[in-house]
């Protein structure tokens, strides 16, 4: 091999090292990490309320029926991913916080409403609130993450 030829795969090692270095630091990042599996399951359970109000089911039953199916799928993927905890039995206080995260949604759901805000836009705006929310409970409440600066 000539020595452009080795520079080169040095260099090509040297930027995939760097740059799998860069992932890694970024996954380390537990709030990081809820988010990106947030966008998975945030997509599951918008697909599945989109889907409902496309069948022109009543947006407080699409938003019930959408939050239910999401936080069953979410349970597994934001416990053991986000949290590294897959405790079962912390099933219970999950369901609770998504409870509660329903209400506050269908809470903005009705003011959009009256506002004759269309159901698809109003559910696609309250996404990132209710992703912040649903962190700080899971992180306080569930997961009982002490003295988390975000990071792991």
């Amino acid at each position: 091999m000539d020595n452009n030829n080795q520079e080169e795969v040095f260099s090509s090692k040297k930027i995939t090292e760097r740059a799998l270095g860069f992932v890694n630091k970024i996954w380390s990042i537990r709030f990081i990490r809820f988010l990106l599996v947030g966008g998975i399951n945030t997509l599951f359970g918008y697909f599945v309320f989109s889907v409902l109000i496309l069948l022109q089911i009543h947006y407080a039953i699409a938003s019930l029926l959408a939050t239910i199916l999401g936080v069953l799928f979410n349970y597994f993927t934001t416990g053991r991913i986000v949290f590294n905890n897959s405790d079962s039995k912390l099933l219970i206080k999950f369901f609770g916080v998504y409870g509660i995260t329903y209400l506050i949604n269908l809470l903005f759901l009705k003011i959009f409403d009256s506002y004759q805000v269309n159901m698809l836009i109003a559910g696609a705006i309250l996404i990132f609130p209710m992703a912040f929310l649903s962190y700080f409970l899971n992180k306080t409440f569930v997961f009982q993450v002490e003295n988390d600066k975000i990071i792991k």
